[in-house]
C-alpha cells in the first residue's frame, strides 16, 4: 500500500488552496483498514490481472470511500473518526463539504487515468459512478429512517446494501474488470462482496454498542445516542415484550437523555432480548452466502481463493 500513500501525497501536498487539500490529505493519510483498495488488488490477483493497473481503481475507490466518510461525519455529527477529530470538527462544515466534493471528483479523475483499453476505463468509470449514486441512495434511506417508525429489518438490510455493501462489491468487481474476468465471474465476485458488506455493517452495528472505543477508533454508543434504527434496535423492537418495547421507544423518542443513562438502558434491553447473539447469527448467514458465491467462481487455480476465505474468517473475528 506504499504506492497508494505516495499517490495520495502527490495529489494533495503543497497544493493550493490549503484549506481544500489539507483536509483531503488528513483523511487519506489516516489509512484506516485500507480494506477497499485491498479488495481491488486481491480481486485482480484472483483473476490473473496486473497489479500496476489495479492500483488506479484501488486508489479511486479508497478516495470515494473517504469522501463518504467526510460527509457522513457531518450528517451524523460524529466527533471522532479513526481515533482522530473528524474533518468538520478539525476545520469546519463548509470546508469538509467542499473537500469531500473535491475528493469524489479526484476519484473519478483517477479511475479515468487507468492505463488500460478504453472499454476497460469506461467500464471502471461506470462502476465507480453507479457505486457513488447507490451509496447516496443508501445514505438518504438511512436519513429517511430517522423520521419514520415504519422501518422493518428487510428495509434496513436493503438500506445497508446500498450504503455499505455496494462499495465493497464495487471494489471487487473493479479488480475483476481490470483482469478481464468473464462477466459471470465479475458478477459472482460482486455478490461475494455484497454479502461481505452486509456482514461488515452488522458487525459495525454490534461494535458500536459492544466494542472497545480505544480499539474501534470512534466513540461507542453513537447509534443509540442519535436514535439510529440499526439491526440491533429493529431486532430488539421485534423481539421485546411490551414493557421492554415501551422503554425502548421511550429512549429512542429523543436525543435529550443523559448519554450514559440512555446507552446503558438500551444495552440492557439488547442483552435481555439476546440481540448480540442474534446479530452474530445473521452475520454468519451473510458470510456463508459470500463463501457460496466464491466457490462458484470458475478459475484454474482454486488456491487463489484462499485469501477470500481468510477475509471471511477475519471478519468473523473483527473487533475494530
Amino acid at each position: 500500500m506504499d504506492q497508494l500513500t505516495d499517490f495520495f501525497k502527490s495529489i494533495t501536498l503543497d497544493k493550493e488552496p490549503k484549506n481544500l487539500y489539507e483536509p483531503i490529505y488528513y483523511t487519506l493519510s489516516q489509512g484506516g483498514k485500507r480494506l477497499r483498495p485491498r479488495l481491488v488488488l486481491m480481486s485482480a490477483e484472483l483473476f490473473g490481472g496486473k497489479t500496476e493497473l489495479a492500483l488506479y481503481p484501488a486508489a479511486a475507490f479508497e478516495m470515494l470511500h473517504n469522501f463518504t466518510l467526510i460527509h457522513d461525519d457531518i450528517m451524523d455529527d460524529a466527533p471522532i473518526r479513526r481515533g482522530q477529530p473528524t474533518v468538520y470538527r478539525k476545520w469546519n462544515g463548509n470546508i469538509a463539504i467542499l473537500s469531500g466534493d473535491a475528493l469524489a471528483t479526484l476519484a473519478l479523475q483517477t479511475i479515468l487515468e487507468t492505463p488500460a483499453p478504453p472499454q476497460t476505463a469506461l467500464a471502471l468509470s461506470k462502476l465507480l459512478a453507479q457505486t457513488s449514486v447507490e451509496i447516496c441512495e443508501g445514505q438518504q434511506k438511512d436519513l429517511d429512517f430517522e423520521t419514520t417508525d415504519q422501518v422493518t429489518l428487510n428495509d434496513y438490510i436493503n438500506m445497508i446494501r446500498y450504503k455499505t455493501a455496494v462499495l465493497l462489491a464495487g471494489c471487487l468487481k473493479a479488480g475483476a474488470i481490470v483482469a478481464d474476468a468473464t462477466t459471470e465471474n465479475q458478477q459472482l465476485i460482486y455478490e461475494y462482496g455484497i454479502q461481505l458488506g452486509l456482514a461488515f455493517q452488522l458487525k459495525d452495528d454490534l461494535l458500536d454498542v459492544y466494542g472497545d472505543g480505544t480499539v474501534f477508533g470512534k466513540k461507542i454508543g453513537g447509534d443509540i445516542r442519535e436514535n439510529k434504527k440499526t439491526y440491533l434496535y429493529l431486532s430488539a423492537l421485534q423481539d421485546a415484550d411490551a414493557q421492554q418495547k415501551e422503554r425502548l421507544l421511550h429512549y429512542f423518542s429523543s436525543t435529550d437523555f443523559d448519554d450514559w443513562e440512555k446507552f446503558e438502558a438500551v444495552k440492557a434491553i439488547y442483552n435481555q432480548t439476546g440481540i448480540p447473539h442474534k446479530t452474530e447469527q445473521q452475520i454468519a448467514i451473510f458470510l456463508e452466502k459470500a463463501l457460496e458465491n466464491l466457490e462458484k467462481i470458475d478459475i484454474e487455480d482454486d488456491k487463489r481463493k484462499e485469501p477470500f476465505r481468510d477475509l471471511v474468517r477475519e471478519l468473523r473475528q473483527r473487533n475494530k
